[in-house]
Order: structure tokens, then C-alpha cells, then sequence
């Protein structure tokens, strides 16, 4: 039995006016035909047939639904005092990931690719390169898979580094609750103080 503080659920998320549209659409189809099952693809393509031939004046009331939805949401969210979540930040000295055999393959076909296809887009680039790189054989991608392990092992290394550089910060700092035991000092076996 929870005596304490009530646990607070967090609000459930605005809907589009589709989204309003659909929930009505299939509650009457449901009425109209209550034995009828339609599997989701079948029952979303008729939906969205009906949607792109509804008036405009239909749409605008569940266009209405969905801004009265949104408006209740953001109040929601303004009263609610559950956890927020934190993304955990990159320690600076931290060393980087290394690219993979791949990106690095992206790396070097970008700018022939971007001065071949000025209009392309970043996502259009990725897509070619990748399209590229499936089509590559293995004796060419080689070089690139041994400029990879090149880059693995060296960031192995300064991993390495930066834990043991890390593991001697931290032991330098000592912990308050190892010196409130008198644990601090690993030479004082004797428990002297």
C-alpha cells in the first residue's frame, strides 16, 4: 500500500488530426459492420482513402480535436514533476571511436560523389555510398578494413591510457565515505589512526 507521494504517470502525448480521424473512423466501422475483421494494412489503406475525400470543412473539425489535444498535453507537461531523462555527458579527454572500414570508405568517395551530384542531399550521398560499398569486392575493400584496424588498435591503446589515468584521478581524489573507515590509506593496515 503507497502512503507516500502518488506515483505520477506522464502524460499521454498529443495525437494529429488524422490520428482523431482514424480512432472515429474505426469506432462507426466497428458499428457498422461489428462482425467484419480487417487486418491493419487493409483497414489503414481505407482509411486513408476515406481521409484524402473527406471536405475540407470535415477535416478542419478534427484539425480542432488535434489543437485541443495539444493545448491539453502542454499543460500536462507543465505541471508534471516526474524524472526528466538526462543524457549522460561524453567526458572531453575521453578518446573518440574509430570510424569503421565503411565510413571510412564514405570519407574518401564524399567529395567525388558531392562534385558529381551538386543537388544531392547528405542522405542521397549516404545512399550511393552505401549502394557503392555493397557492390565493392573484397580485395578492394581491404585497404579500408586494414586502415580500420589500424585505427581499433590505436584507440585501444589510448583507451587503455585514459582508464588507468582516470582509475589514479579518481584514487587521488579518495572517496569521503573509504577516509570516514579509515580506508583511505591502504599502508595503515593496522587501523591506527
Amino acid at each position: 500500500m503507497n502512503m507516500g507521494k502518488e506515483i505520477q504517470l506522464r502524460p499521454k502525448v498529443n495525437v494529429s488530426s488524422y490520428i482523431h480521424f482514424l480512432l472515429n473512423y474505426r469506432n462507426k466501422f466497428k458499428e457498422q459492420q461489428p462482425n467484419t475483421y480487417l487486418g491493419f494494412k487493409e483497414f489503414s489503406r481505407k482509411c486513408s482513402e476515406k481521409w484524402r475525400s473527406i471536405s475540407k470543412h470535415e477535416k478542419a473539425k478534427y484539425e480542432a480535436l488535434a489543437k485541443l489535444d495539444k493545448a491539453r498535453y502542454q499543460e500536462e507537461m507543465m505541471n508534471y514533476v516526474g524524472k526528466k531523462k538526462k543524457r549522460r555527458k561524453r567526458d572531453p579527454q575521453a578518446p573518440r571511436r574509430p570510424p569503421s572500414s565503411f565510413l571510412i570508405f564514405c570519407q574518401d568517395h564524399y567529395a567525388q560523389l558531392k562534385r558529381e551530384n551538386p543537388t544531392w542531399s547528405v542522405v542521397q550521398v549516404a545512399k550511393a555510398s552505401g549502394r557503392m560499398w555493397s557492390v565493392t569486392s573484397g580485395a578492394e575493400k581491404q585497404p579500408y578494413e586494414q586502415r580500420a584496424a589500424v585505427l581499433r588498435a590505436r584507440y585501444q591503446e589510448e583507451l587503455e591510457v585514459y582508464r588507468q589515468q582516470r582509475n589514479t584521478r579518481k584514487g587521488l581524489q579518495g572517496s569521503p565515505k573509504n577516509e570516514r573507515r579509515g580506508k583511505a590509506d591502504p599502508d595503515r593496515a593496522d587501523g591506527s589512526n
